[in-house]
């Protein structure tokens, strides 16, 4: 009987892993065990953080257009209670982005917000 050697499958599947491991600090870039346990890591994390900039996204763009609230007069919650009040269905990301590149278009909104906060 023919005995069957692994290492052509075990070479590329170590050189596959190293590869992934390449520019990590110390022994985590050389030695195949370490190596592989940092890669499972570092997919971990990309993975979760994946999730985590959405969130990251949305913080930043409420910051924004609280600073553009408090600029035209308003709070922000008073500004999002207006929007929905009014039926204007505009994202935060949109919002924060007519904040920074066109004020004047976002004191329009602003006006909105406030005409319906008034109404109720």
């Amino acid at each position: 009987m023919v005995r069957i050697v692994h290492s052509v499958a075990s070479k590329k599947r170590k050189k596959r892993v190293l590869k992934r491991a390449k520019g990590f600090f110390a022994h985590k870039h050389k030695r195949f065990g370490q190596a592989k346990r940092a890669v499972i890591k570092a997919k971990v994390y990309s993975y979760r953080d994946r999730k985590v900039r959405k969130g990251e996204f949305k913080r930043l763009w409420i910051i924004r257009l609280n600073a553009a609230c408090k600029e035209a007069g308003i709070t922000y919650s008073r500004f999002i209670n207006g929007l929905k009040n009014a039926k204007v269905e505009i994202n935060r990301k949109m919002l924060a982005d007519l904040a920074v590149h066109s004020p004047e278009g976002f004191t329009k909104i602003v006006s909105m917000a406030k005409e319906a906060n008034e109404k109720k």
